[in-house]
């Protein structure tokens, strides 16, 4: 574990809970984001309706969360008064709860969905279409997380996210980082 890890690790068990404050699909690739207020999510592939749920074949982008306070940010940063999240094409938005300290952990949404975060989520060039030009080094650092699914189950607009307490069999770390 680097420096950083074992750092935060002293500190995980005064995470703060979170809350779902926006949830959001796409039907296909490039498609605009669906808005919902509930979704299923599916172990092992994604939300229900998305289309990563039905290609990821294992990957760890199964879904994408972004911080609210880092969608802030964005807006800060692109002088903007605010900025809709579906224009960021993240499937989740968590408010409250620091998802950078918490990457490679586990977190329960609602009663019964658990993510695992995994990966950045870098901004993409489309970025600059939908947010104008500067979008890209806006959100560098502030464009969230994929996660897979471990467990499945409904997540709701309001549901409260909480840091599910770490095992070595709970957390799968790349054996290169």
């Amino acid at each position: 574990m680097k420096t950083q890890g074992r750092l935060l690790a002293r500190y995980l068990a005064s995470a703060p809970q979170g809350e779902i404050t926006w949830l959001g699909v796409r039907e296909q690739k490039k498609a605009p984001m669906t808005v919902l207020s509930a979704v299923r999510a599916m172990s092992g592939q994604g939300l229900e309706g998305d289309h990563k749920a039905h290609t990821n074949n294992g990957s760890s982008r199964q879904i994408t969360l972004i911080n609210a306070e880092d969608i802030h940010a964005i807006s800060l940063l692109l002088k903007r008064d605010a900025i809709d999240p579906a224009l960021l094409r993240r499937n989740v938005v968590v408010s409250g709860m620091n998802l950078h300290a918490l990457r490679y952990q586990r977190l329960r949404i609602g009663n019964t969905a658990e993510v695992e975060i995994r990966a950045h989520c870098h901004p993409c060039a489309r970025m600059e279409k939908a947010l104008g030009d500067g979008a890209v080094l806006a959100m560098y650092q502030h464009a969230g997380y994929c996660a897979v699914v471990v467990e499945s189950g409904e997540i709701r607009v309001g549901d409260k996210v909480t840091l599910l307490p770490t095992s070595s069999s709970t957390s799968v770390k790349p054996n290169n980082r």
